[in-house]
């Protein structure tokens, strides 16, 4: 066959938003079923959200059973009544689509935790942290509709620091969790801030995006 008998190839079509939420949601009943693990959905999740094509949505689901009607009612997340987490040197991170629990017990000597809570899952309407934060960090990334009490934080020679996400700012959007930081800070601090804008995001002042 010659090049001018050769079939027209034709350039893969681009996906949509709706795509991706289709995928998504796919990808969350799966991980309901126990088809994928938690690692497993954060990642593939993290991927359909940035697809471009339609074979890079397809390889995410082709071995996972199809979503009947384009619907399925998606299982609750389970929500735990209380979460310990404690760091000696160390760091930990609560990143993504994390299910957020009623109250979290944290102890902190010389390393860091960060919870972020700008794509987490959240079922109720206060998180009640006990924090005890000796050199190390404690660090809540926060979006508009999350407010955070620390008045009954005792603090040493640390800080506590909270900046109200700029979206906020001048409005009073509704608030949809509440954040009551309790416990006390020796040498080292907490933070309870909106995400970290990107160069032009700086340069030219705008808010950050959620």
């Amino acid at each position: 066959m010659t090049e001018e008998n050769l079939p027209e190839r034709r350039p893969e079509l681009r996906v949509s938003h709706e795509d991706r939420d289709r995928v998504a949601e796919q990808l969350r009943v799966a991980a309901g079923d126990g088809r994928l693990t938690l690692e497993e959905l954060d990642e593939r999740l993290d991927k359909a959200l940035s697809a471009r094509t339609e074979s890079d949505l397809a390889i995410l689901v082709n071995d996972l059973p199809a979503v009947a009607g384009g619907s399925v009612q998606v299982p609750a997340p389970e929500v735990k009544d209380l979460v310990r987490i404690e760091v000696g040197s160390s760091s930990v991170s609560r990143e993504g689509e994390w299910v957020v629990p009623r109250a979290m017990d944290i102890s902190v000597r010389s390393g860091s935790v960060k919870l972020d809570l700008t794509h987490a899952v959240i079922s109720h309407g206060v998180l009640r942290i006990a924090a005890a934060v000796k050199s190390g960090s404690l660090t809540i990334v926060t979006r508009p509709g999350i407010v955070v009490d620390h008045d009954e934080v005792r603090v040493k020679s640390g800080s506590v620091k909270v900046r109200v996400p700029a979206a906020a700012k001048g409005t009073n959007p509704e608030t949809f969790l509440r954040v009551e930081i309790t416990g006390s800070v020796a040498s080292g601090s907490i933070k309870a801030r909106p995400p970290r804008r990107g160069f032009f995001g700086w340069l030219f002042r705008r808010p950050p995006r959620y």
